[in-house]
């Protein structure tokens, strides 16, 4: 298969950057304005929740701001500090990335982070010159629970959904791609996302960081 033919569309938190840390960090500034202790359940529900989602939980379940919005408007103030000056890229993300480019793979960025977090993130760390769309749940008003932020940025870069990979930290937004019959390659980050063994499982291959993974090696996995 020509090169310029596959598609990889990366999360963002957990995948490209590392970042997952500071949506705990997040969430547990929350809980101490809300004066509240998480539990691990409400913690696995909020792993799959959009920002304004995440804002109507704390306000309706704990009462923390005068309306959802008031708690999204608490996300942003702490999230932009942290994407603007804080965040890193994941070792040898960057550079693979770059490999892929050189080899004429399209690329596009697919997340449930705000465009605002995004572009400050991805420019900070030298990703965005690569991307042909950097898209956002908030652009397709729908969450990974549904494929359409992963059909968005397939669109811009001109590719089948057959030809296409995902690349996901997350258990549940694999499923949701493989069900929309996308290729899925997994990355672990931590066990917030799911489990290695559980992410090996649920993908067509998965890696445990950068370095596992060799630029033939991929362009090989896309073989006619």
């Amino acid at each position: 298969m020509n090169p310029s033919s596959i598609g990889i569309v990366f999360d963002c938190d957990g995948t490209l950057l590392d970042s997952m840390c500071v949506w705990r960090e997040m969430e547990a500034e929350l809980a101490r304005r809300a004066n509240v202790a998480l539990t691990e359940d409400d913690k696995d529900v909020l792993t799959t929740l959009t920002i304004p989602e995440c804002g109507a939980f704390f306000h309706e379940r704990f009462g923390l701001g005068a309306s959802g919005k008031d708690v999204e408007d608490m996300v942003d103030e702490f999230m932009l500090g942290f994407y603007r000056t804080r965040v890193e890229a994941r070792p040898g993300a960057l550079a693979f990335v770059e490999a892929l480019a050189g080899h004429g793979v399209r690329m596009a960025v697919a997340s449930s982070s705000p465009q605002s977090y995004l572009q400050a993130g991805l420019e900070r760390c030298g990703f965005a010159p690569y991307f042909d769309a950097i898209v956002s749940v908030d652009d397709v008003n729908a969450s990974k629970r549904e494929p359409a932020v992963w059909d968005r940025a397939r669109e811009a870069m001109g590719t089948s959904r057959s030809s296409t990979w995902g690349m996901e930290d997350s258990v549940y937004a694999v499923r949701t791609l493989s069900k929309a019959g996308y290729r899925t390659l997994g990355i672990y980050d931590c066990d917030v996302s799911g489990t290695y063994e559980e992410l090996a499982e649920a993908c067509d291959h998965a890696v445990r960081a950068f370095d596992e993974l060799d630029i033939e090696a991929f362009l090989s996995w896309n073989k006619d």
